[in-house]
């Protein structure tokens, strides 16, 4: 679900840009007209709105953080009516995954107490006084709650399920882990639908569609990721990222004429065209780097096209 068209630029944040889709303005008038009622002023209804962005923004900074902490990439973060989400690449080793994930729902965890604090302090009289403060307060509080309960839940793509995928990693390897996570995330999906529906929860059950499309594109990526495992690799040569050596085949892609070709074997250069490049693409951590820190055992490195011809699809 491409939510880059529509997207709203709010600038940046420590190199990391923030976008807000332009459909959170559409939902928030509908959410606040609708709480109309539990406050004195519908102020108080858009501040709760505010707070719950601010919530979310916080949770996404926490995963895009914590990637960079392990040495990944995360540079962009995009709001949406269902959350946000923060574009992270880390680095691909079952510990720096693991953290980048964990690093988000810490952050919900790091907010209950200074939430719970307000609420008991923030009131300078009775609750007949500031109704307003305490019932704004106890709301935040509360929606933070929910918000770490649900995203904990073990149903991938949420936290969660993604927390299990890591975990996983450590003893069944990339792949396999994360087919094991999506594929115990659909019964998990199928499940929130049906409470969706029954509760009739309109939201919930778009929740439950971007789920899906998710757990389905993450689980073609794992199928990937299996065959390129099993294919026969390259003595010579190592990735610099991963340290695993490349496949033997035809898997990167001429820039230029877009045939196929083996780029350790024919000395970076594209074998129809005549056509080189700098660098190459790892097809197991999707990591670009120069050719030359390739070589390895006396290998012989040159550079490589485009990412191309492999049966990869999707992102983490």
């Amino acid at each position: 679900m491409n939510l880059n068209r529509g997207a709203i630029p709010l600038g940046s944040v420590a190199g990391i840009k923030l976008f807000l889709h332009w459909s959170w303005f559409l939902v928030a008038a509908i959410e606040i007209e609708a709480g109309a009622g539990r406050y004195s002023s519908i102020v108080w209804n858009v501040l709760e709105y505010l707070a719950i962005f601010a919530i979310v923004l916080l949770h996404e900074f926490g995963h895009a953080f914590a990637c960079r902490q392990v040495g990944g990439n995360a540079n962009q973060i995009i709001l949406w009516p269902l959350g946000g989400i923060a574009y992270v690449d880390p680095p691909q080793r079952p510990g720096a995954t693991l953290w980048s994930i964990v690093a988000g729902p810490l952050v919900n965890v790091a907010l209950m107490p200074i939430l719970w604090g307000a609420l008991h302090v923030a009131p300078a009289g009775s609750l007949d006084s500031t109704p307003d403060v305490h019932t704004f307060l106890a709301s935040v509080l509360w929606i933070n709650i929910i918000l770490l309960a649900f995203n904990l839940l073990p149903i991938y793509p949420l936290d969660g399920g993604k927390i299990l995928w890591a975990l996983l990693w450590f003893f069944l390897g990339r792949a396999r882990s994360l087919m094991v996570a999506t594929v115990l995330g659909f019964p998990g999906i199928a499940a929130y639908v049906c409470l969706a529906l029954y509760l009739g929860m309109t939201w919930a059950i778009v929740m439950a569609i971007y789920m899906a499309v998710n757990c389905w594109t993450s689980f073609k990526y794992a199928r990937g990721l299996m065959k390129v495992e099993k294919l026969p690799r390259r003595s010579g040569f190592a990735c610099p990222s991963c340290r695993k050596a490349p496949p033997i085949g035809n898997y990167w892609r001429c820039g230029q004429c877009q045939q196929g070709f083996d780029t350790f074997e024919s000395g970076a250069k594209c074998p129809h065209c005549g056509a080189a490049y700098p660098a190459t693409v790892c097809l197991d951590c999707r990591r670009t780097n120069p050719m030359s820190e390739w070589a390895r055992q006396g290998g012989t490195a040159g550079a490589s096209g485009t990412f191309g011809q492999t049966d990869l699809t999707g992102t983490l």
